[in-house]
């Protein structure tokens, strides 16, 4: 009898575990398959754009007041927070401190195609308006600690076609012209005084470097290049005589050099890697010295040039586990820093960090709604392209224990001459967390992996680079990870091209396809650049092409004209106010595919420019997106 009680017992425990352990796991897949709210993913970050005061006793950041992005600045002595701006018409945009504790900072009047700059007292929090310009663009070169009243900035006042340099004095509003453009400069390098000692010229094709000893000296010319070699001056050397610049001259891969200011020669390699080109240079302009190298591959990395900063770097990936860390901003004696942590599946999260005692004190989550445990990886992948060239790329599958015959998103990205990178991106968390797998191609002429790659991406807009994009679909569809049946293209800008291409030459390999602010037309797209652009015209022609010698290859690509080519479901979204869009011609696009009974939806949102600024045209975007894609997706019969 005790026998049978035993296990009798026994049996009962063993179903309770048993019952136990499937509860447990239905509950982890239940959370695992959480449905995150569309305005968790979108809405606008709680505090963002953390700057610190060069004496080291404010912090300012951007926050959200009544929709709109607004200044706040918290005194770093009690800890009290202060409201600097209130707008409710037009957000913060932009902002910058200078040596006095004054803010400046901009807003973009969309409506009003106008720009405004203003200056704001720290003590007093009063502003005073510096700049008002109708359909000019604004940037800054320059603060000085000699002279903190006065500003450098580049302004297309005077000719929309060139920036000329002004300096801006933020109390009295004088505006002085600096330095006049003779037309063919496309960028200013300042010195840590303001002063401007280098130049880029361009005529087109070829790259000038121009370089003074003093502002009492003209231009010289010391390295002139095809635009397939870049030298991107980072910073003029303590004394003068040299500078340090990325360059790919003589090389595949851009290196850190340091090179002769007087002729223009090379006179040491700083950093050079081998795998990728390096694009981020990290300068200390208080101390007057290189910090770091960095490069992305598969993901970011950084090589450390000096010790200081190599300490501080290592007590930080003590501190903060896990994610790839970021120098934000510093004071004046580098004795607090900002720093931003992120992840795949963080958005990101602010710190300061005191080099004394190596205190670190969080500040905001970029998202706190957001929780990395409930979003999905992204990984890098690579595969062979059908002419054998390797590409590589990212790919997010969503969560769950399926990683087979899923539905397909392929994202390509703006440029053409860009990239993806590894990291958070809200599009693809939204989309995984829908259950779909996100692939992202860096196709060939993507930057970041050296001179020949992005070569041969020259007149391949409409040809390898879109190959490139159908090659990896059918990769992943032999891999057996995408369902043939449903996969979709969706992109911005040139990925919008890539998105309408994608449907009008490989109808049978897209389901349908959702295009942000897409450019349609080759010719109108060159034909409408912006006056500034000019200097990098024939550039672009020798890279995208020539709508005279190119005509033909311009009019067998661009959606514009194919739309008898169109049959699957089409979302289009595009800002009225989008410099660099055709309306008028997008209209009758859309138009003519409603003739043709394509199913079309477009979405044309007013004062928005290229991106949707306004939190609520966001959320109503993705709201589309998410019921477009569950229409459309489905597998067919």
């Amino acid at each position: 009898m005790k026998k049978q009680e035993t296990d009798y017992t026994m049996l009962s425990r063993l179903k309770f575990v048993l019952i136990l352990i499937l509860a447990l796991a239905f509950s982890c897949r239940q959370k695992e398959q959480r449905q995150i709210p569309i305005r968790d993913f979108f809405k606008t970050p709680e505090k963002s754009f953390f700057k610190i005061s060069p004496d080291g006793q404010y912090l300012s950041y951007l926050k959200p007041y009544k929709d709109k992005q607004n200044l706040f600045i918290q005194s770093l002595a009690d800890g009290k927070e202060r409201m600097a701006t209130s707008f409710t018409d037009n957000s913060v945009r932009d902002y910058f401190w200078t040596y006095n504790n004054q803010l400046v900072f901009n807003q973009d009047l969309t409506e009003a195609d106008e720009f405004k700059m203003y200056a704001l007292d720290v003590n007093t929090l009063q502003t005073r308006t510096l700049l008002t310009q109708t359909k000019t663009r604004i940037k800054l070169l320059n603060r000085s600690r000699k002279q903190p009243d006065v500003v450098t900035i580049i302004m297309n006042k005077r000719n929309p076609a060139n920036f000329d340099v002004y300096h801006l004095n933020i109390k009295t509003g004088a505006l002085d012209l600096y330095i006049p453009n003779p037309g063919n400069i496309t960028e200013w390098y300042p010195d840590n005084d303001g002063k401007i000692r280098l130049a880029k010229a361009s005529d087109g094709v070829d790259e000038t470097i121009l370089y003074r000893a003093n502002e009492l000296s003209p231009f010289k010319a010391i390295i002139k290049n095809n635009f397939k070699n870049r030298v991107d001056p980072i910073a003029i050397t303590l004394g003068g005589k040299s500078f340090y610049a990325v360059s790919n001259v003589n090389r595949d891969k851009t290196a850190l050099v340091e090179i002769n200011a007087e002729n223009g020669r090379e006179e040491k390699v700083v950093y050079a890697g081998s795998k990728a080109d390096i694009m981020d240079v990290g300068y200390s302009r208080n101390k007057h010295r290189l910090e770091y190298a960095g490069w992305e591959d598969d993901k970011p990395h950084k090589y450390f040039l000096n010790n200081e900063a190599k300490s501080i770097y290592a007590d930080l990936k003590q501190k903060i586990k896990g994610g790839i860390i970021r120098f934000v901003d510093r004071d004046t004696a580098e004795a607090k820093y900002i720093i931003n942590s992120y992840t795949d599946r963080n958005p990101g999260t602010y710190y300061m960090y005191e080099r004394s005692g190596g205190k670190l004190t969080q500040l905001s989550n970029l998202n706190t709604s957001i929780k990395p445990g409930e979003l999905c990886v992204m990984k890098p992948v690579a595969y062979k392209a059908s002419d054998g060239m390797l590409i590589n790329g990212y790919l997010t599958l969503p969560l769950g224990d399926k990683a087979e015959n899923l539905p397909l998103i392929v994202m390509p990205h703006d440029g053409p001459w860009s990239r993806n990178v590894w990291g958070y991106n809200a599009e693809v968390q939204f989309l995984a967390n829908r259950g779909y797998a996100v692939f992202q191609a860096n196709y060939r002429g993507s930057t970041g992996y050296g001179k020949a790659f992005m070569s041969a991406g020259f007149k391949q807009v409409g040809g390898k680079m879109q190959s490139d994009l159908s090659d990896g679909v059918k990769w992943l569809i032999d891999q057996k990870v995408a369902d043939p049946k449903r996969v979709a293209i969706m992109g911005a800008r040139f990925g919008g091209f890539s998105a309408l291409y994608g449907i009008s030459f490989n109808p049978k390999l897209y389901n349908c396809a959702v295009v942000q602010y897409g450019l349609i037309n080759f010719f109108t797209y060159l034909k409408d650049i912006p006056p500034f652009f000019k200097p990098r015209l024939q550039m672009t022609y020798e890279m995208v092409g020539n709508p005279e010698t190119d005509a033909k290859m311009f009019r067998d690509i661009s959606p514009v004209f194919h739309t008898d080519k169109i049959k699957a479901p089409l979302l289009i979204f595009q800002g009225a106010k989008d410099p660099r869009a055709n309306i008028s011609e997008l209209n009758q696009f859309v138009r003519e595919l409603q003739k043709r009974n394509v199913p079309v939806e477009y979405v044309l949102k007013e004062n928005e420019r290229m991106f949707f600024k306004s939190e609520h045209n966001r959320m109503d975007m993705y709201e589309r997106i998410e019921k477009f894609l569950n229409s459309n997706m489905k597998v067919k019969p």
